[in-house]
């Protein structure tokens, strides 16, 4: 029985998402699906929560990974923060729930003066600043609205990750962030009235399995945070970042909650040494909370064969799930019926209709026999799947649901036509 992730089993060789049958949510609201067990996410939050219980910590979730309103609400409701990279991630949050925009921490290297004001305006708990000129832009904004910003300085600590090269943060290539041999020049240009250095800041990756590199990082992170104290500002925060990975894959399963306690052993153990009272630690985990929890549901078009290749088509495309086509990531497809687990199973490429070779689910797949009309189960898609649909095509974005026991609500309607066109100007 498959039971890599707490909210999706199969019963009477039937997939199942908590107590519901996933044939009946893809009867009922159609595909391509996102599905989510609410009982996952709340499993993996409090996972996280007891790994890192020893230490003063928020878990600002990483709105980016998955943004739908009801997660961020499910979140907000029990005690999550949240890490967000632009303004429109910071009205979902208000939107979430407006008391937690007092645990927001913003982060990005783009943000424009008009984001600054409305993240000023609404009281956050800190921006990680991330350039010089993004430190005298806030200081400008500040100083407009007669406000005091707290500010972390987001630096490189120069750790490598080993990761996918487009989601590798923490080297001196990569725009992110500022190189930490200037970090204490930096803040000492922040004593601006209007500035208020409060934290240090740090991210170094996405999709990370290896613990020992968030220790070095943080390691690099406390000498610095020591240094800042030393020249007089008042350290209270230290902002580890997040990019704990997860196991895309059954066959190399990985004890989540093994994983969370030596990942906070890492991350802590530098923070433990530093004189007290220590800096409260902000995480900022998304993928590793959400993407087991969600799964993409879609619906066998054809099969079809060139030569010795096979090839199973299907109404899931890269606009609804584009991670395989951007990251030659590999997402696990099995099906929603098992009608013969002893059957000889065919490697395929699993494709969607979009006019694009590079659009695929799966390359090389190991399935079982499905025929046109039956449904599939795209694993772990709950994390950079919706949040990076799009409209390629003209496809229209799929529909959401989010599952807890046997309860279903549908969290986002399937688009229609006229809301695709709607805010386009038809000026002929």
């Amino acid at each position: 029985m498959f039971t890599r992730s707490p909210g999706f089993t199969y019963k009477n060789n039937e997939l199942h998402c908590d107590a519901v049958s996933i044939n009946k949510l893809a009867k009922k609201f159609g595909t391509p699906l996102y599905v989510y067990s609410a009982t996952a996410i709340r499993e993996r939050y409090r996972t996280l929560e007891r790994a890192f219980h020893h230490v003063r910590h928020t878990l600002c979730y990483s709105v980016k990974a998955s943004s739908n309103l009801s997660i961020l609400r499910l979140l907000a409701g029990m005690g999550a923060g949240f890490d967000i990279v632009s303004g429109g991630e910071l009205e979902r949050v208000r939107r979430a729930q407006k008391k937690a925009l007092k645990k927001v921490v913003f982060s990005g290297v783009g943000k424009t003066a008009a984001e600054l004001k409305l993240a000023l305006s609404s009281g956050i708990l800190l921006f990680n600043v991330e350039s010089e000129g993004e430190l005298a832009l806030l200081a400008e904004c500040a100083a407009n609205l007669r406000k005091t910003a707290a500010i972390a300085l987001r630096v490189n600590p120069d750790v490598p990750a080993e990761t996918h090269p487009y989601i590798s943060t923490g080297l001196r290539e990569h725009k992110f962030g500022v190189r930490i041999a200037n970090a204490r020049e930096l803040c000492r240009r922040a004593r601006d009235k209007h500035l208020r250095v409060t934290g240090v800041s740090l991210h170094i990756g996405s999709q990370i399995g290896d613990v020992a590199p968030f220790h070095l990082a943080m390691e690099r992170a406390v000498d610095l945070a020591q240094q800042l104290v030393s020249d007089g500002h008042h350290i209270r925060f230290i902002d580890a970042g997040g990019g704990l990975g997860i196991s895309y894959s059954s066959a190399a399963p990985v004890d989540f909650s093994d994983l969370a306690h030596r990942y906070a052993e890492a991350v802590t153990e530098p923070l433990l040494r530093m004189k007290k009272p220590l800096p409260h630690l902000l995480l900022e985990p998304g993928r590793s909370i959400v993407a087991p929890a969600g799964a993409l549901v879609t619906r066998v078009l054809y099969l079809k064969q060139n030569g010795n290749k096979h090839f199973t088509i299907v109404d899931a495309a890269m606009n609804d799930l584009i991670r395989p086509a951007l990251y030659s990531a590999r997402h696990e497809i099995t099906p929603v019926n098992l009608h013969d687990r002893n059957a000889k199973k065919i490697q395929s490429d699993v494709a969607g209709p979009v006019c694009e070779s590079g659009d695929f689910l799966a390359r090389d797949a190991m399935l079982s026999a499905v025929e046109p009309g039956e449904n599939l189960c795209v694993l772990d898609a709950g994390a950079y799947g919706m949040s990076l649909a799009s409209n390629y095509n003209s496809r229209l974005r799929a529909a959401e649901v989010l599952v807890e026991g046997a309860r279903v609500r549908l969290i986002r309607r399937r688009e229609t036509v006229k809301e695709m066109l709607q805010s386009e100007a038809a000026c002929l």
